[in-house]
């Protein structure tokens, strides 16, 4: 399929999320004329530039893997100064763009080729050629990513330019609750008969076929702003969303794998397979995250109703352990230490449910499985298990009284996994 449209693309990051979702809906929604990536992976540049800017990419549906062929995309490494001037370029004639990197942290670097620089160099050229104006979707894991992206950018522009840049671009935060990662394994790649990035790349994209994508509201005053990537859905205030993603599918995924890691599994998929863990993931689901934000939510959103959100549930239980996502175990519930912050979606989902006055009792079990996965057993004494989650928790400076009412929820929760063995 040939690019037909009149707009111009730039995604910074080439992996899964930019590549299966940014840069693949831009190219199917026809509205397009020419798509960019910027990746600082010399290898990755090389591989598709090698293929005349065309990448495979593959699409798990519930029924089986749908394989395509992206492109042209034109890809440059903003670490070479030829290619960050060709990024410049196209920042400054582009109308929708996208991180989607590893981490914010990532935003700015060391160097001309930074993110945060090469960005506010395109966006100055853009006002020195009256260039379109622009949106920016920040895609990285981060509620307030759109904001830290804006303010590492502006650090680089002069005061004098700034009202002006800001009148022509608008940074968007993004729910995305799309599973996508890159198979690396030759063994799996060739199972799945997965399309590989190029012809001679080790390794493929394979993301679910989900695009149900939540930004911020665009406000362009008087002046309303046209979206190619029009499958994406506006909201006023996305932080209701945000929870939902952190505290419903982040939570629940990283307790199936947790929980489902104790049973045996491998693969997410096998735990659809086991019914007494999937009814303990629903009611998780439904009750403890549902039940605490319906209740924080009510009249938000139909999402955040009974109905709304067990349909959230049943879906999300669906795709989590789609079999032709070929996730495992092993990767959903890697980082455990991290996982188990006091804001994030173990931790943080037992704090909100509490909140609402609402017993967390299986994302305890969650908490505690995830203490397993750092290596805490039945022979490791109470006073080890209670120093490690402090340990965890003590940059987030929580207030005594709620550390020991969630400490006590998790280890009554580890005392009664180390008792059952195996068993949830």
């Amino acid at each position: 399929m040939a690019l037909t449209g009149k707009r111009t693309f730039v995604g910074f990051g080439f992996g899964a999320i930019q590549a299966g979702l940014f840069l693949y809906e831009a190219y199917q929604s026809d509205n397009f004329g020419r798509l960019v990536a910027a990746e600082v992976l010399p290898d990755r540049v090389d591989a598709v530039r090698r293929a005349d800017g065309r990448y495979g990419l593959n699409i798990a549906h519930e029924d089986g893997i749908e394989r395509m062929e992206i492109g042209p995309v034109e890809i440059y490494n903003p670490q070479v100064d030829e290619d960050r001037a060709q990024i410049v370029a196209a920042v400054a004639q582009a109308e929708e763009m996208a991180t989607a990197i590893p981490s914010v942290r990532w935003y700015a670097s060391p160097g001309p080729g930074s993110l945060h620089r090469t960005l506010a160099a395109g966006l100055r050229e853009k006002i020195r050629q009256s260039g379109p104006r622009a949106v920016i979707y920040a895609a990285e894991n981060h509620n307030h990513a759109a904001e830290i992206l804006r303010q590492a950018v502006f650090g680089e522009i002069p005061a004098r330019e700034q009202a002006e840049v800001q009148a022509h671009t608008r940074f968007l935060n993004t729910v995305i609750g799309k599973m996508s990662g890159v198979k690396t394994n030759a063994a799996e790649l060739e199972a799945l008969d997965l399309r590989p990035i190029t012809p001679d790349t080790p390794a493929a994209f394979l993301v679910e076929a989900f695009n149900h994508i939540l930004i911020s509201r665009i406000d362009f005053g008087t002046h309303p702003f046209v979206r190619g990537l029009k499958i994406f859905e506006e909201k006023a205030d996305l932080l209701p969303f945000e929870e939902a993603k952190l505290y419903g599918h982040n939570g629940v995924h990283a307790l199936a794998a947790y929980l489902g890691g104790l049973r045996g599994h491998k693969f997410m998929a096998d735990i659809r397979e086991d019914a007494a863990l999937m009814a303990l993931l629903r009611a998780a689901f439904i009750e403890e995250s549902g039940g605490a934000l319906v209740r924080k939510y009510a009249g938000v959103d139909p999402l955040f109703t009974s109905a709304g959100y067990t349909a959230y549930a049943d879906d999300l239980l669906g795709r989590m352990t789609n079999p032709w996502l070929r996730d495992t175990v092993e990767r959903v519930g890697r980082d455990p230490a991290r996982k188990l912050g006091w804001e994030d979606r173990l931790v943080g989902t037992m704090r909100l449910a509490l909140a609402q006055n609402i017993q967390p009792e299986r994302f305890a079990l969650g908490a505690a499985a995830a203490l397993r996965r750092l290596g805490l057993s039945a022979s490791s004494p109470a006073d080890a298990v209670r120093e490690r989650l402090r340990s965890i928790w003590r940059p987030s400076h929580p207030t005594e009284d709620e550390v020991e009412l969630i400490m006590a929820l998790i280890c009554q929760a580890f005392s009664s996994l180390l008792s059952r063995p195996g068993q949830t």
